[in-house]
């Protein structure tokens, strides 16, 4: 046992040290208040933007050409307003054309004595937007059979369009149930609990039998479309992944969605994988000109002399964004000349220009432009080292230079691949309701109605009143209509709207 003195021995020393430690974290907390003080300092003071130098190591002609390099346009100023801002115009009208609920509200007495003698002395009229749930109903149909006086034979009228035999639903049903899951991309439980909700209780199993069957019905218009593509002048595509379960597998198989499309037809496809072999198999038919991305799997379509290559500016683009952080100034540079590019194409779309007016416009607004965008890249790279995000932005312009530039040549191609982009927005959140397909052959069903919703927004027709349209003439009515799959597409139904 320890003595008092030495506790008390103990004890001073501890203190001591609980001193000297209380003294260096008051010390280390002054110093971390000034850091952060003269961080907040310098953070708010501007930084002096330093002009790009060339490394010492460049040679004299390689040092004068990245000096006198081509400086890209001026970003136009933006206008200032003066004066004070307009007054507001107010809400916007309800629609017309919406069908209107009548009500007509008259008092039954005074509300000052109480009197029921009143007489009309104005009408306040308001109008407010009102929504009505879907109302499901069962369709009765009585099939009456009569009995010929003169021949006493016996007829029975034939039932109302259905989209295939036996069905349960209608086709304006089936087509609300397709455009909820592939059109407002809703996933199959919270339609299913949506329909519980107002009592029609319907299994799983059967609402996807429901998506087979719409899919079945509408997979010779899809392939209507996939023809007329193949025989067009140019396409876009790209591609995404979808994971698909396969029996034998231990997970989900990594498939691949691919979309094809020109300015009126949309067509997605699956794909087990992304081989080259099947690319151009795929697409041996077509004669034309092809926007996609950069891929290796695409060089041996191109290398068959069948199809011509076009480039995404937008890649482009988005590479000397992310340059930005490291090369701010050579960055934005480049940037600026495929800005004012995309400023002149701009221009020609709000002129409505096309075919030969748009080649000219191009030409004269664009083509002087790249030119001086390519003295500019030959300037730049020799000044970058080969892993810098800047040199990976000029040599994707170098390297693809034609493809990027195709645009300018051809009327029918587009400056970038956008709206080819754009669609896999809304893929990419079905993917996410659903996380998987249950089959490949879920799959390719899901790609077909994917496709004909997508050509029905792409040419601006209902997707909704289009399937309703076409059920009824793909399904047990088909001979009676007698319409080719030609008269059946959305085209055809965008005629019928217009006539």
């Amino acid at each position: 046992m320890l003595d008092a003195e030495s506790l008390q021995r103990e004890n001073a020393a501890l203190r001591a040290s609980l001193a000297n430690l209380t003294e260096l974290v008051a010390k280390l907390t002054e110093r971390i208040e000034e850091l952060v003080a003269a961080s907040k300092r310098k953070a708010r003071q501007p930084a002096a933007e330093k002009p790009p130098v060339a490394p010492p190591t460049l040679d004299e002609d390689a040092r004068r050409s990245f000096e006198d390099r081509p400086k890209p346009p001026e970003k136009p100023e933006e206008p200032k307003t003066k004066g004070p801002r307009p007054p507001p115009t107010g809400r916007s009208k309800i629609p017309q054309h919406l069908e209107a609920e009548q009500h007509e509200l008259r008092p039954s007495r005074c509300d000052a004595c109480g009197a029921t003698e009143l007489e009309h002395v104005d009408t306040l009229l308001e109008e407010k937007l009102h929504v009505v749930k879907e109302h499901i109903r069962r369709r009765v149909v009585e099939r009456s059979t009569c009995r010929c006086k003169r021949c006493d034979a016996r007829t029975t009228p034939r039932s109302l369009p259905s989209p295939y035999a036996r069905s349960k639903v209608t086709s304006d049903w089936l087509a609300w149930f397709v455009h909820q899951k592939f059109g407002l991309l809703a996933p199959l439980d919270r339609i299913r609990r949506d329909l519980a909700d107002r009592n029609v209780k319907l299994a799983m199993g059967s609402l996807v039998g429901f998506i087979e069957r719409a899919a079945d019905l509408l997979a010779p218009v899809d392939g209507f479309h996939w023809k007329k593509l193949l025989a067009g002048q140019w396409m876009a595509t790209d591609g995404t992944g979808l994971k698909v379960l396969v029996p034998g597998l231990p997970a989900a198989h990594n498939g691949y969605l691919e979309l094809y499309r020109n300015t009126e037809l949309a067509v997605f496809q699956y794909s087990a994988d992304k081989c080259s072999e099947a690319l151009v198999s795929k697409l041996t038919p077509f004669r034309g000109t092809i926007t996609a991305d950069a891929e290796h799997r695409f060089n041996a379509l191109y290398e068959t002399g069948r199809v011509i290559e076009a480039g995404c500016n937008a890649h482009g683009r988005r590479k000397f964004r992310d340059a930005e952080h490291t090369q701010p100034v050579l960055a934005e540079e480049g940037g600026r000349f495929i800005g004012a590019m995309y400023g002149a194409e701009e221009e020609a779309q709000k002129l409505g220009l096309t075919g030969e007016a748009l080649r000219e416009h191009r030409q004269r607004m664009i083509r002087p432009l790249a030119d001086e965008f390519d003295q500019w890249l030959a300037a730049v790279e020799p000044t970058l080292l080969p892993s810098e995000p800047l040199a990976v932005a000029v040599r994707y312009y170098r390297n693809h230079r034609d493809a990027l530039y195709r645009f300018i040549e051809d009327p029918d191609v587009p400056i970038d691949n956008s709206p080819t982009e754009r669609e896999f927005q809304n893929v990419a959140k079905l993917r996410l309701n659903m996380l998987f397909a249950g089959s490949t052959e879920g799959a390719h069903r899901a790609s077909v109605l994917l496709g004909i919703i997508a050509t029905c927004r792409a040419i601006g027709v209902p997707a909704q009143a289009y399937l309703a349209w076409a059920f009824d003439r793909l399904g047990t009515h088909r001979e009676v209509f007698g319409l080719d799959i030609a008269d059946i597409t959305p085209a055809a139904f965008k005629l019928t709207l217009a006539a």
